[in-house]
């Protein structure tokens, strides 16, 4: 009982917090919902988050900021500018095409 309740501690204290950060060049890669026209593909990359911490979900709306905000890091290294996911986030995880558009 009271590892229950030091995870349910843990998790209200760290709820508000994101864990991903911005990498330098992602800030510039832009996130897009359709195939973009004109550009040259890159690849694929497939990004992970916890989506729970023990008994507790995270915010299924913060674990969708974190994966794209991972794929955007992920996209310069690709020589990608750009990024669009190619499904819905499942079990933290999800998948991004990278796209090279020369903005």
């Amino acid at each position: 009982m009271r590892s229950l309740a030091a995870v349910v501690f843990a998790a209200l204290i760290t709820g508000g917090c994101t864990w991903v950060h911005m990498a330098p060049g992602a800030s510039a890669v832009k996130v897009v919902t359709g195939v973009p026209a004109g550009c040259e593909s890159r690849g694929e990359v497939e990004v992970s988050v916890k989506d729970s911490l023990g008994p507790y979900e995270r915010n299924a709306l913060r674990v969708r900021d974190e994966l794209e905000t991972l794929a955007r890091n992920e996209a310069p290294g690709l020589n990608g500018d750009t990024v669009q996911a190619l499904d819905d986030p499942g079990d933290g995880k999800q998948r991004f095409a990278v796209w090279r558009c020369g903005r």
